[in-house]
């Protein structure tokens, strides 16, 4: 006997699927940016070198660990608003507004693309505020407060790192 099919009920949580629609588009390139800066801190963590490899090594891990836990969130709010989190490469590529590093910069070029791509992922995540607010769409709104403060403390102290 075949086992009976369950409909899954509609997602019906106060925010249009339209607007859900809108928003998980910007957080499927919130999640693009998210992974291509991780995997761009922790292909850093291993590679770098010169006088500053120890705090850099240790600065770039912290980094990595956070933002790999971020990761999780993101996909998570996008499945919560009923749809699949993208998660290949391939579609990474297509929605990351951060380049891929090719090659093994120097330590200080390390740090200068890593302040590019944190101020990158902030602006991805700024840019969806408007659709949050006009959705009425706080849990939405407080991941990407979170995810705001983090960014740009991040490349205030990578910034710092720079300073003579």
């Amino acid at each position: 006997m075949a086992a009976k099919k369950t409909k899954i009920p509609a997602i019906d949580i106060g925010i249009k699927a339209g607007d859900r629609e809108k928003i998980v588009q910007g957080l499927s390139s919130l999640l693009a940016d998210s992974y291509t800066l991780y995997l761009m801190t922790h292909n850093f963590h291993w590679n770098v070198t010169g006088p500053q490899f120890n705090s850099l090594h240790q600065m770039f891990m912290v980094q990595y660990t956070e933002q790999w836990n971020a990761l999780d969130l993101i996909a998570e709010r996008i499945r919560a608003l009923g749809y699949p989190a993208p998660g290949t490469y391939k579609e990474f590529v297509k929605l990351a507004s951060i380049k891929e590093v090719e090659g093994v910069p120097k330590a200080e070029e390390m740090v200068r693309l890593l302040v590019s791509a944190q101020e990158a992922t902030a602006r991805t995540a700024r840019k969806l505020f408007p659709v949050v607010d006009a959705a009425n769409d706080q849990p939405t709104a407080d991941l990407l407060t979170q995810r705001l403060e983090v960014h740009e403390k991040t490349a205030w102290m990578l910034r710092s790192v720079l300073e003579d």
